[in-house]
Formats: C-alpha cells, sequence, structure tokens
C-alpha cells in the first residue's frame, strides 16, 4: 500500500515559475514608482510652527528678543498659569505643561524663522533689495556660526508669476550665493516659493536650484524648498486635473513641504474679509485635497495663520489666545503638525496648545503602545496600522519636548530607537 501523500511538499499549485516572473515584469514599473514617489515620511524633527518676519527686520538677536515678548505678555495676563487657566485647561494638565512652555519660551522661542522678502516686505528698488539678500544671508550665517539660529531658517522670495519671477530669482541667487561663501549651507536652510499655481513653476524651481548648486559646488539635491499653496489653480486646473498632486511628482524630490496660505487662497475665492480663516469650509477642502496629494510621499504640511493677535484689551487678548489655541489645536487633531505664527504672543498658545494635544492623548497612547509591543490582551484590538500611528504620535510628542524619553521607557518599555523603527518602518530599512 502506496504511504499517504505529504500535503506540505506534493500539492498542486497553480502558479509557475514563469507566472512569479511574468507578474514581476508586469508590475515593475508600479514597484519602481511607489519606492521613488512614496517613500513614506523620514521620522525627521518638523517644526511645530513657521515664524515670518520681514527680511530687513531680521538680526540674531530677533528669536530671544520674540521670546523675552512673548514671556512679558503671559507675565501682563497673569502668569502661565493663568493663560492655562483661560485656555481651559484643568489643574493636573497645567501642571504638566506650564513649565515647558516657559522654558520653551526662553531657549528655544522660535523653531522655523522665515525672512521674508515677499507679502511681508512688498516691492522695493531693485539696490535696496539687493542689498537686504546680501546682509539677510550675511547676518543668517552669523546666527548659524554662534549657535542663535532657529533649527530651521531661510527665506521666502517673491513668486515665479511674470511681474515678480526675475526679482524672485535675484534675491534667491544673492541670498543663497552669500550664504554659500560664508561656509557650509546650515542644515535647517529652507526656501519657500510662494503663490504656486501650476506645476510648471515647481520644475522652474527645481531648474534653479540644480543651477545654484552647480555654480556653488553644491551636491545634487542639495537644496530643497517648500510650496506655499495660495491659489486655487493649485486645487483644480483649467483642464481638470489636480496640480497639487502632480507638483509633487515634478518637483525632482526636492519639494520638502505645502504650506497653506489662508489669506491669498481665501481671498482668490472672494471669501468676505470677515470670514476669511483657517477653519472656513474652503480651507478645509483645500487642504483635504493637500493631504491626500502628500500621502505616502515624505512631504510635510503646514497649516497657515490667523491675523488675530492678542493685543488691545484683556478681553480681547484672552478672546485671541483662545482663539489660537483652539486653531492650533484643530489642524493638530486633522493631522497638519506645523501652522504660522505672526507675533510674538501667538508663541504661549502655540506651545501650551502643542504640549496639550500630545499630554492629553500620551496615556492612552503609552498603554496602547505597551500592550501591543508586550502583546498584553486588552479592550483595543491594535493592528500594525494602528501601532504605527500610536508610534508616530508618541515620536512627535518625543520631538517637540512634550513627552520625555523616561516616560517612554517606564510607560511603554522601549528605546527611542525601537519607537523610531515602529513609527517609521520604511525609514528605518
Amino acid at each position: 500500500m502506496a504511504a499517504a501523500a505529504d500535503p506540505t511538499t506534493t500539492s498542486a499549485t497553480a502558479f509557475r515559475p514563469e507566472d512569479y516572473a511574468a507578474l514581476d515584469e508586469a508590475l515593475a514599473q508600479t514597484d519602481e514608482l511607489l519606492e521613488r514617489a512614496y517613500p513614506g515620511d523620514d521620522g525627521s524633527r518638523q517644526p511645530v510652527h513657521t515664524v515670518y518676519v520681514p527680511a530687513d527686520k531680521y538680526d540674531p538677536s530677533l528669536p530671544d528678543a520674540w521670546g523675552t515678548e512673548a514671556l512679558a505678555a503671559v507675565e501682563r495676563a497673569g502668569g502661565m498659569e493663568a493663560l492655562c487657566r483661560t485656555l481651559g485647561f484643568d489643574a493636573d494638565l497645567t501642571s504638566r505643561i506650564a513649565s515647558k512652555a516657559s522654558a520653551k519660551l526662553t531657549a528655544e522661542p522660535i523653531e522655523d524663522l522665515r525672512l521674508d522678502f515677499e507679502d511681508g516686505y512688498g516691492n522695493r528698488p531693485d539696490g535696496e533689495e539687493d542689498a537686504d539678500a546680501v546682509s539677510a544671508a550675511r547676518l543668517v550665517a552669523e546666527a548659524v556660526e554662534a549657535g542663535t539660529a532657529p533649527p530651521f531658517i531661510g527665506i521666502r522670495f517673491k513668486c515665479f508669476e511674470a511681474d515678480t519671477r526675475r526679482r524672485g530669482l535675484r534675491t534667491l541667487d544673492l541670498f543663497v550665493s552669500t550664504l554659500a561663501a560664508a561656509g557650509p549651507l546650515p542644515d535647517g536652510l529652507v526656501l519657500t516659493l510662494p503663490k504656486v499655481s501650476t506645476a510648471a513653476q515647481v520644475e522652474a524651481m527645481v531648474v534653479a536650484c540644480r543651477r545654484l548648486e552647480s555654480a556653488h559646488g553644491l551636491g545634487d539635491g542639495r537644496l530643497r524648498f517648500e510650496v506655499q499653496m495660495e491659489t486655487p489653480q493649485l486645487i483644480l486646473a483649467a483642464d481638470g486635473t489636480v496640480p497639487v498632486a502632480q507638483l509633487l511628482h515634478r518637483g525632482a524630490g526636492r519639494i520638502s513641504a505645502l504650506h497653506y496660505g489662508t489669506y491669498d487662497y481665501s481671498d482668490s475665492l472672494q471669501i468676505a474679509a470677515e470670514y476669511q480663516s483657517m477653519e472656513h469650509p474652503a480651507a478645509d477642502y483645500a487642504k483635504e485635497v493637500m493631504q491626500v496629494a502628500v500621502a505616502g510621499t515624505g512631504v510635510r504640511l503646514s497649516d497657515g495663520s490667523t491675523n488675530i493677535i492678542p493685543a488691545g484689551s484683556h478681553e480681547q487678548k484672552q478672546q485671541a489666545w483662545q482663539l489660537h489655541a483652539r486653531l492650533v489645536r484643530r489642524h493638530l487633531e486633522r493631522g497638519y503638525y506645523q501652522g504660522w505664527d505672526l507675533h510674538p504672543a501667538q508663541l504661549p498658545t502655540r506651545f501650551l496648545a502643542t504640549y496639550a494635544f500630545y499630554r492629553q492623548g500620551w496615556d492612552a497612547a503609552a498603554r496602547r503602545l505597551h500592550n501591543y509591543v508586550h502583546q498584553v490582551a486588552s479592550e483595543v484590538m491594535d493592528e500594525p496600522a494602528t501601532a504605527r500611528a500610536l508610534a508616530r504620535f508618541a515620536h512627535r510628542g518625543l520631538l517637540c519636548g512634550a513627552v520625555s524619553p523616561d516616560e517612554l521607557d517606564s510607560a511603554v518599555g522601549i528605546s527611542e530607537a525601537e519607537l523610531f523603527a515602529l513609527a517609521h518602518p520604511k525609514a528605518t530599512h
């Protein structure tokens, strides 16, 4: 009698070696596209905000001056704990974030600084803008050398529309050329291309970057840039396509972020000034399109700003702080981890709202991460996708200072390196 067949070795299968090879060949372009165009987030630090100042108003002491002014505004309002109460935070949360915010405003009040040669600077004689571009680069080089520059710093130059294209390119050239002549470019150098309307303008910026790299002996790809999303033509083009998705893949890997421009975009849709806001339905629609477009690409997102400044009467200041904190919390909840700030008095609520977001979600996230990593049965059955989301949340909390490495170790039982590997598996590989 014949022995029974071993099903693990003799079971018949439909696919032959040549079938696998044929499918590999058929999907080769898809494999290449996914690897090249959708590398995922690299897990590096993203600033929680960007501060814009007119380029000619910058000097290396500006960040410290903004921090001092921010702390003074809080002190006039009764102190950081009083501001926390104004924002509706309970005593426990206040005890966890008030001192952190004060320390932040002292040590690093601005994470990302943009010296503005566009709307915040205006149209000036060419000789004046030339001189300011050179001066700005020299001052940035001095600040970097002295260790007083924010972690991220750069310029916003004029857009590539016909009327301002050559002026914008010349300012970009003078700034980068002067900075390169002073020594190695700062690691956190950021260049911002505003009022983009077509993917062709992004391709023009790629050409400009390559020319600057060639002229100054910089490595290919050293210069990257942000795109400011301020026109509806990026959301829906004349031919019915969505250019914001196209330009990401026509930017030669140089686009680092998309920044939503609250007021230019709102104005282009003829929204009345009173109703122009980061939370207008038109703004939400544009930002949702941007969010879908960047998914998986590694390109970061930033929300815009509010021009309601904590100034005037005590009541007006409180209302402005409450609005700003609510808007910061709102974009964090929606997956936008960065925004713009326009005034020193907005910095306290930027950091308080950011720290509150991570602190209020920390206990639950840490518990779920611990249970997932250590395979502890619980009421939530997390899978790899939710574990990645939990790990990214914890990692961002670490990077911004809301959570400490000791808390990660005690609450989750993993190291920062292990957290990074869980949050960003593609970057780890």
